[in-house]
């Protein structure tokens, strides 16, 4: 199957993809042979996308997901889980967890955190699951009673994860459209000269951001280090509205960037052609104090 660019981000989809839910007993049992089988047939298939999350049968799903995979060439597929409920171990009773629609052992809760902090220990917990150093695609999951928190907190997290090259898309994954619609229309603001960015602006934007994620760099720092560049400039002033924001700034202000980079957002037309590159002004080593 042909392999499509998701949105502007740099992951890609199969025209038919993989959802794993059933593979975490969703309402009845699946042996691991079967579920193995499952994978292995939709590779044959040509599929190269796959879905998963923590929700599904406490993890089940994730485990026996990376099992199928885990021979298979990394750089071939795409991985999709999601994040919103940590799993936390419970004492075993004896019950299972078809209350929540899965047919394994309660050996663990499900506690709803879209806090920065929770996203992130998803994410860890879902990478040791899945045996892989990296997935593809992270949604929030089910956000529909904690919207405040999820797009305060936890869709912020998602973007920097993305800036960060942690992962190569973000999305939200809920069962109904007016939520998702509000997710769309706060998380696409973009604002230039305190007023809504322009359409073209915003692609150009997001074009620099698909080059910076290509090299790992998040573009924030990429946009600092270009205003400094200039011999004539001494400081550059970031506005920020809390410690963790200035904090991030100071600690890219010295993150190396290689000149391949600066080099490709100058061949791609997204910087001056007329303009000395930054690599050539500012040395890519400086070190923090």
């Amino acid at each position: 199957m042909r392999h499509t660019p998701l949105g502007r981000s740099t992951a890609t989809v199969t025209p038919l993809s993989f959802g794993a839910a059933a593979l975490g007993n969703l309402f009845t049992p699946v042996t691991d042979e079967a579920a193995d089988q499952a994978i292995q047939a939709a590779w044959a298939a040509g599929i190269r996308s796959f879905d998963t999350a923590p929700h599904y049968g406490l993890g089940l799903s994730e485990r026996r997901l990376g099992a199928a995979l885990r021979d298979r060439p990394r750089d071939e597929y795409t991985v999709a889980t999601k994040v919103g409920r940590l799993l936390v171990p419970a004492p075993f009773m004896g019950a299972d967890d078809l209350a929540n629609g899965f047919a394994v052992p309660a050996t663990h809760r499900r506690v709803r955190d879209f806090s920065a902090d929770g996203v992130r220990r998803s994410l860890e917990a879902s990478l040791e699951r899945l045996g892989l150093d990296r997935v593809d695609i992270v949604h929030l999951h089910d956000p529909d009673e904690h919207f405040a928190e999820a797009i305060g907190h936890a869709y912020p997290a998602l973007e920097q994860l993305r800036a960060e090259g942690v992962v190569r898309a973000i999305g939200v994954g809920m069962n109904q459209s007016e939520l998702l619609t509000r997710f769309v229309c706060d998380t696409d603001g973009a604002t230039f000269d305190y007023a809504t960015a322009a359409p073209e602006l915003v692609d150009r934007a997001l074009r620099m951001q698909t080059v910076c994620e290509r090299h790992g760099i998040p573009l924030r720092a990429v946009a600092v280090r270009f205003v400094l560049a200039p011999t004539a400039v001494a400081s550059v002033l970031i506005g920020a509205r809390s410690a963790k924001e200035i904090t991030d700034a100071a600690n890219l202000l010295h993150q190396a960037i290689p000149a391949a980079l600066w080099q490709e957002l100058r061949s791609a037309g997204l910087l001056p052609s007329n303009l000395p590159l930054p690599s050539q002004i500012i040395t890519c080593s400086r070190k923090a104090p």
